[in-house]
């Protein structure tokens, strides 16, 4: 039997791609920052990072950045496409 030795870059795309699919992309964030190591205060970067900004302002430069909506190398699967708009 031959095993095939992946180089890891594959293997992490193909395990982000799987989590995303099936968690969806917040739910597979949330799972994976579990090993991370954080460090620094939080709130207070949030808080200086977007101080004055509006929602619109914060959401208009996500578009600016990332104009698809998803991460790179990662088509949109069946969880990953956002809610249509609420209407009040």
């Amino acid at each position: 039997m031959t095993v095939e030795i992946k180089p890891l870059v594959e293997i992490n795309r193909r395990a982000l791609r799987v989590l995303y699919q099936e968690l969806g992309v917040v739910d597979a964030v949330r799972f994976l920052r579990q090993f991370t190591v954080s460090f620094g205060d939080y709130t207070k970067e949030r808080r200086e990072i977007f101080a004055g900004k509006t929602l619109k302002e914060i959401v208009e430069e996500i578009e600016r950045c990332c104009p698809t909506g998803w991460p790179v190398g990662s088509p949109p699967g069946p969880r990953m496409r956002p809610a249509p708009p609420t209407r009040r």
